[in-house]
């Protein structure tokens, strides 16, 4: 007797994997973008102490500063960072897809 399909079975045999470098891309353009307007934002303020918070980011992002030539380190290194985290999230879901398919 052949089992018949369900509405759940369908749709997890719907779930396609993910193209982890697309997402990666996409992240890091994102990310470099977003922390490029963030500092050229706070640049534009100009005041005493413009961008206290985000000059934390130099403890970690070397090089990077809330300045002109700061906010194009900023966008390096936003797109690497949001590249990476990008990457991981599409491999993470490409593996747990994998394993649930083997599962069923």
């Amino acid at each position: 007797m052949p089992r018949t399909q369900t509405e759940a079975d369908v749709i997890g045999r719907a779930v396609t994997k993910l193209h982890a470098g697309v997402l990666a891309s996409v992240s890091g353009m994102i990310g470099g973008l977003a922390l490029f307007l963030m500092t050229v934002i706070l640049v534009l303020q100009d005041g005493p102490q413009v961008g206290q918070h985000l000059q934390l980011l130099s403890h970690y992002f070397i090089g990077y500063s809330v300045t002109w030539g700061g906010s194009v380190v900023g966008l390096c290194y936003g797109a690497m960072t949001g590249a990476l985290f990008g990457w991981a999230v599409g491999y993470i879901y490409n593996v747990i897809i994998g394993l649930r398919a083997r599962a069923s």
